[in-house]
């Protein structure tokens, strides 16, 4: 995905932002499953954070190519 392989200090700032972003994704997992359980929900809030999800998802897969490395074909 990079022209050049990580430095170590790259790796460790990507893995942390990973750690960050997977736990913002997984509470807000947690509140859109609380709103939708315990009517009545706020649908645009909901629609919100779902978006909101999609995003860090995005991010998050993003982040994790970042890591592996290149093979050549």
């Amino acid at each position: 995905m990079s022209l050049h392989p990580l430095s170590d200090e790259e790796t460790s700032d990507i893995r942390l932002q990973l750690n960050e972003l997977r736990v913002e994704h997984r509470d807000l997992d947690l509140v859109i499953t609380h709103l939708i359980e315990n009517p009545p929900p706020d649908e645009l809030l909901v629609r919100r954070l779902k978006k909101r999800k999609l995003v860090l998802k995005d991010r998050i897969l993003i982040l994790e190519q970042m890591l592996v490395p290149d093979i050549p074909a």
